[in-house]
């Protein structure tokens, strides 16, 4: 601080100490990541067997799109390496409902539609049971009942996959 005034320079320099200071603080407790995940630093490794549907009116690339986006998921926002088994942390599942119901009734018909997608997913943490769930997850999207799902299902299982991974990805490894 020259002449002892603030200026932005200074306020970007003492950030730069704070966040030294953060870092320092909390590498020694896990491995932490701007994603929120909270993994042990004895976790090295993920396996993330594929999940299969079982359910009838799912689409036949279903189970391919999901396991690719959860295995994705952990690629790309962790430093854990991806073994096709035995991993240190292991996901297994399947794709456990797929439906579309009527939600907004206007008059005598739907105004608008939900598609509903449940996966059954057991997660193992070879390193600390404790964390090891078995958990069913349930996300949905609505959409205009004057369009046709096979219009628009790719874009909404897209976004269904997006957020079923993110509470997963929350559950398996965010520890707040």
């Amino acid at each position: 601080m020259p002449n002892g005034r603030w200026t932005p320079r200074s306020g970007l320099t003492i950030f730069y100490w704070l966040f030294s200071i953060f870092l320092l603080t909390t590498t020694g407790c896990g491995v932490y990541s701007f994603t929120g995940a909270s993994i042990s630093p004895d976790v090295k490794s993920v396996s993330i067997a594929a999940f299969p549907s079982y359910a009838p009116l799912a689409p036949p690339n279903m189970p391919q799109l999901f396991t690719e986006q959860l295995r994705d998921k952990f690629v790309n926002q962790t430093n854990l390496n991806l073994l096709p088994a035995n991993g240190d942390i292991r996901f297994e599942g399947r794709i456990s409902d797929y439906r579309t119901q009527p939600v907004s009734i206007q008059g005598n018909a739907a105004a608008q539609n939900r598609l509903s997608i449940s996966v059954t997913v057991t997660y193992t943490d070879t390193k600390n049971e404790d964390n090891s769930f078995e958990k069913t997850f349930t996300r949905f999207a609505d959409f205009n009942s004057g369009v046709n799902l096979s219009d628009v299902e790719q874009t909404l299982i897209a976004e269904i996959n997006e957020q079923l991974i993110q509470d997963i990805f929350n559950q398996a490894v965010v520890n707040w």
